[in-house]
């Protein structure tokens, strides 16, 4: 087991929460796509939304991909990575 593993384990035991529902490589994907395309502190914001969003019921990988692509196509002038 990882540390990834064990802390999500824990942090879901706090929560009253089931660890296998948690999507880890999703989460961090985003996490990660927004850290670098759009800024750092947006990572963990945008990890938040995405909690809430499937809290109200959205598929968790869906309404990753469309953080995703959102943060793929943030425009440069806002922050985004620079276009080839």
């Amino acid at each position: 087991m990882t540390v990834m593993d064990e802390w999500v384990t824990a942090a879901c035991a706090e929560l009253g929460l089931d660890a296998v529902e948690v999507p880890v490589p999703v989460v961090l994907d985003l996490a990660r796509d927004v850290a670098h395309q759009v800024l750092r502190p947006g990572a963990p914001v945008t990890a938040y939304l995405l909690g809430l969003a499937v809290g109200r019921g959205a598929e968790p990988a869906a309404a990753a991909a469309r953080l995703g692509e959102l943060a793929a196509t943030w425009p440069v002038e806002l922050g985004g990575p620079p276009s080839d």
